[in-house]
């Protein structure tokens, strides 16, 4: 009889340990935020973002490690600028900020007086931050008056894990809504902004509604508004002016994206054991598990994540059409290289029917049609000449 003592059973790996290995076992978790939320929602089919921020992994360094870093963030200039004009916003106990979310959201409350309330949400650390919150919360909510609460600290479940959110303001009203307050230093001009940057404040103010509900869920009379107060400088004047921006779709589409990042651990079992994308590992092996995981990308990556360089140049040398934009990508259907559309174009792809291949039969309508339209702008000139005489 054996005197060695029976061997233990494997280890069955946890999910918080199976994203531990594949950051690294040095590398400490990176927190989410709502701007890693909201492109999140910007861009829902990509698994390998949303393997990566459910990990922690830090993007940044991953990137500069594969050897394409990417130059993310706002110009010291454009931070000064945005900190002058919220501090002018907020000044005077945050009156003019109540004047302006009063005259916005409307309704029968009466306007903000000198006795609006402006709690404060000091405490330690952001687990702290985020219970000071929610107290002042139920407080104003319970006290039915105009309150401001001035970067308060929000708690917001992802993957399992909690990520603290720092929305720039909520205000209550008197009837118990809570509305986030998005201040942003680009300009209004005659009442409207440029669209692209508006979407990307509803996109980020949409993460802040979430996580707002979760904590109205507690509170007996709260209601959380589908509208946020975007506030910005007026025409070309540093004086601050509103709109209202409805975020129920963005809402609807940062919830769907969360959901997904819950299941996380689906993600993180199709990869190999020993895949990591620790920063330490050589730029052949951290490239080699990024390609393990499938991406979805688009040139708005480029303002959004910090491996778009990376995920650019593997798609162009794959030839993929995604790279050409999202709308060409949806007008090819089910052709997703560039070689496999001019090969439709041409007439030499697989699906010679165009009965088989609409897609198919629309680029090869298109391609007569560009030759024909190239011939009689030739003229006279005979084949084969250039009848250009420069």
């Amino acid at each position: 009889m054996s005197s060695y003592p029976p061997a233990a059973p494997p280890r069955k790996t946890t999910l918080r340990q199976r994203l531990a290995d594949l950051r690294g076992p040095t590398v400490p978790p990176r927190p989410l935020d709502a701007r890693s939320l909201a492109a999140l929602a910007a861009n829902p089919g990509c698994g390998r973002r949303a393997l990566l921020d459910g990990a922690g992994v830090d993007k940044g360094a991953l990137a500069t490690a594969l050897g394409s870093p990417a130059a993310f963030g706002q110009s010291q200039f454009a931070i000064v600028r945005g900190n002058s004009f919220e501090a002018k916003v907020k000044g005077d106990g945050g009156a003019e900020l109540l004047r302006l979310a009063h005259a916005r959201l409307g309704g029968a409350a009466e306007p903000p007086g000198p006795d609006a309330r402006v709690p404060d949400l000091t405490a330690a650390g952001p687990e702290g931050r985020a219970a000071r919150t929610a107290m002042a919360l139920r407080e104003a909510t319970a006290a039915g008056a105009w309150t401001l609460l001035d970067h308060p600290m929000l708690a917001l479940e992802v993957a399992g894990s909690p990520a603290y959110l720092e929305p720039d303001a909520v205000v209550v009203d008197p009837g118990g809504r809570w509305t986030v307050v998005e201040i942003k230093s680009f300009p209004m001009i005659d009442g409207a902004a440029d669209s692209a940057k508006v979407g990307a404040a509803a996109r980020q103010a949409a993460v802040y509604v979430l996580a707002l509900e979760r904590t109205a869920q507690k509170v007996a009379g709260a209601e959380v508004g589908h509208r946020v107060v975007l506030v910005c400088p007026k025409d070309f004047s540093n004086l601050p002016t509103a709109a209202l921006v409805d975020v129920r779709r963005e809402r609807s589409v940062t919830r769907r994206q969360l959901d997904r990042l819950t299941r996380v651990e689906e993600l993180a079992a199709r990869l190999p054991e020993g895949l990591s994308f620790d920063p330490a590992r050589t730029a052949g092996e951290l490239a080699e598990a990024v390609s393990a995981v499938g991406a979805a990308y688009a040139p708005e990556c480029l303002a959004a994540c910090e491996l778009a360089f990376h995920c650019r140049e593997r798609s162009r040398e794959a030839g993929e059409v995604s790279a050409l934009g999202r709308s060409v990508r949806g007008e090819l259907g089910g052709l997703t290289t560039v070689e496999a559309a001019l090969a439709a174009a041409a007439g030499t792809g697989p699906a010679e029917d165009a009965a088989e291949d609409p897609t198919a039969a629309a680029l090869r309508q298109a391609a007569r049609l560009r030759a024909e339209a190239l011939e009689r702008a030739a003229g006279p000139s005979p084949r084969g000449e250039d009848p250009c005489p420069c």
